[in-house]
This record gives C-alpha cells, sequence and structure tokens, in this order.
C-alpha cells in the first residue's frame, strides 16, 4: 500500500500527461473532486477502456479499436497513394487540413540509432512488405522536418525506389501568413531550395 494519500496519487498520475506539470495537475484533481464528479467518473471510465481495446491497424499502424482501421477498408480510398507520416496525430492534422484520397503509413516514430530506434520499431519491415504488393505507385513522404525525419524519408524514399515507385515530399517552409524576418535561417534556406514555378 502506498503512503501517498489518494488525492497526491491522483494528482502524480495526471502528470503523466505532456505538458502537465505539477501546478496544473493540481489544479485538474481539484477541479474533478471539487466541481465535476461526474465527469472524472466518465474520464476514468473511457480511458480504461481506451487503454484495453485500442492497438494499432494491421494494415496502416493508426491507433484504432478495430483490426483494420475505417480509412483502410474505405472502398473509396486511392490505394495506390500511400502516405508516410511519423504518428496518428499527425495522420488526423492531414486528414483534417487538406482532400487527400489515398492512404496512410503510420511508423510510430522515426529512425534514430543513437537511441536504439532502427528499422523494425517503427515498422518499416512492414511498409516494405507492403510495397512489394504492387498497388502503390506512389509514396508520399510527409516526416518531420528534423534531421531524423530526413534520414527516415531518405530511408523510405530509397526502399519505394528500389521498387520504381514514384516518391514525393510534401513542401516545406515558410508558413502562411508569416514573415520572413521571423524564419529561421534553416527554414528560409530550405524553402528557398524547394522553390516551384509561379
Amino acid at each position: 500500500m502506498s503512503s501517498q494519500s489518494l488525492l497526491d496519487q491522483l494528482i502524480g498520475a495526471l502528470r503523466c500527461l505532456p505538458g502537465v506539470g505539477s501546478k496544473t495537475a493540481q489544479r485538474m484533481a481539484y477541479y474533478l473532486l471539487e466541481r465535476d464528479r461526474e465527469g472524472g467518473r466518465h474520464l476514468s471510465h473511457i480511458m480504461a477502456e481506451a487503454m484495453e481495446r485500442i492497438g494499432r491497424c494491421s494494415c496502416c499502424r493508426t491507433l484504432t479499436e478495430l483490426e483494420v482501421c475505417r480509412l483502410c477498408t474505405n472502398p473509396h480510398r486511392d490505394a495506390a497513394q500511400l502516405c508516410v507520416v511519423e504518428t496518428p496525430a499527425d495522420q488526423t492534422i492531414l486528414e483534417q487540413a487538406i482532400d487527400y484520397r489515398g492512404l496512410y503509413f503510420v511508423l510510430g516514430g522515426h529512425l534514430s540509432p543513437l537511441d536504439g530506434i532502427g528499422p523494425r520499431e517503427i515498422g518499416l519491415d512492414l511498409l516494405d512488405a507492403r510495397l512489394s504488393e504492387g498497388k502503390v505507385k506512389e509514396v508520399i513522404l510527409a516526416t518531420n522536418p528534423t534531421v531524423e525525419g530526413e534520414a527516415t524519408a531518405q530511408y523510405i524514399h530509397d526502399m519505394a525506389n528500389a521498387r520504381d515507385i514514384r516518391t514525393t515530399r510534401i513542401a516545406q517552409g515558410v508558413p502562411m501568413g508569416g514573415e520572413l524576418e521571423y524564419v529561421d535561417g534553416a527554414t528560409i534556406a530550405h524553402a528557398f531550395s524547394g522553390r516551384s514555378e509561379f
């Protein structure tokens, strides 16, 4: 049995969430206990269900409670296009922001040999098997513009290139509404080298 009070354990448990420090966790715990116990009960029920039932899609590796997610089983999606993203959150952002009608593959991270994250850890063996099926005609790389994201994109490009599959990369650079004086030099250099016809 823990020597911590149940309240301290609740506050400590809430700190596992990203961006939640001790003060925020304390505020959340007090709010739930003082003002919304029913909301707290509902949250704990849904949290327990989600932890038990949500896994990865056997096809694209996104988070789902189904064996194969709804996007992968949608007959109106274009199986010839495969957008590769790092996280399920990246997939959701793309799905909400653009009218992309192809399919996805979610890596669950990026290559990072120093951290012991190699190709198998991010499912590149599964991606390779998927590319070898012959259905994919274009791989769209939407990994993050970090050193690791670029290395991962290059690795995937090489995999696709070995099978004569077209590889494209989402554009990167100056954000809409951004002003050049506030954008870092590396972003400007990348945007300038990737410029296109106007």
